[in-house]
């Protein structure tokens, strides 16, 4: 059985820490808490990590996980080009709920699967996840659940979900307290696609609604962001994150596969 170290604990903190250090650098998995929901983490830049992290969750190559990264800075190192209302985004809501999907720079050298050339990139709000950040570099991180159940909100219900796939465990308490909790509402990150306003070709667009909300979204950019369609507009809806049928929303998935989770 994998460890859980209690984060609260200056010793297990430590201890945990270290261990989780160790574990990423060796290619293996480590549980994370984040602002939202609990994450598990994988080395970012190499592909037998990434891999194992899609197999622990039961997911195919067809769902990238999102990069987690330290700070603002590190977004320009990832993505090809930053518009000007992608940088007003995140210095009002980075570290915090907002995961931006944008070109990844040609210049990467991973493999997160099939990610049609797009990066989802967030700073979370969370001390022992950017302490790991900060020494790790960019993570791949997705939901620290099995494919199809409940995203996880403790260590604990991480490890009944994901068990001896993980190495380390770092407990942080109760995940998604510092965001208000509304029955229905999605309690992840809000995803947004900029992928449109970064190329010239559109607006930005809300993929998945979670803990910031398009009026909050909209106060910073103004008419920057797409006009959401209302039921009348599409002729089907696939699942919570983005999409209909129509041809157009094809692409829309496939980034919001690629953002989705934390």
């Amino acid at each position: 059985m994998a460890p859980i170290y209690d984060c609260s604990v200056d010793s297990e903190l430590l201890t945990g820490m270290r261990l989780a250090r160790g574990a990423i650098g060796r290619g293996e998995l480590v549980v994370i808490p984040t602002d939202t929901v609990y994450g598990v983490a994988a080395d970012a830049f190499s592909p037998a990590a990434v891999q194992r992290l899609l197999d622990a969750k039961g997911r195919g190559r067809q769902s990238p996980p999102p990069v987690l990264v330290p700070g603002i800075p590190t977004l320009a190192a990832l993505a090809e080009h930053v518009p000007a209302e992608v940088d007003a985004l995140v210095k009002e809501f980075w570290p915090g709920g907002l995961t931006i999907v944008l070109p990844a720079a040609p210049s990467l050298v991973w493999d997160l699967g099939e990610t049609r050339g797009t990066v989802a990139l967030r700073m979370p709000q969370d001390r022992i996840a950017l302490e790991i950040l900060s020494e790790t570099g960019p993570l791949a991180v997705s939901s620290a659940n099995l494919t199809g159940r409940p995203a996880a909100r403790t260590a604990a219900e991480a490890e009944a979900m994901l068990g001896d796939s993980v190495s380390v465990y770092l407990d942080g308490g109760e995940a998604g307290t510092a965001y208000e909790r509304v029955e229905g509402k999605d309690s992840s990150s809000t995803i947004v696609d900029a992928t449109a306003l970064a190329s010239g070709a559109g607006k930005l667009r809300i993929l998945r609604h979670g803990v910031i909300s398009a009026e909050q979204l909209r106060a910073v950019v103004g008419d920057a962001l797409e006009e959401e369609r209302t039921d009348t507009d599409t002729d089907d809806t696939t699942d919570d994150t983005a999409g209909s049928a129509a041809a157009a929303e094809t692409d829309d998935q496939a980034r919001a596969d690629a953002a989705a989770d934390t």
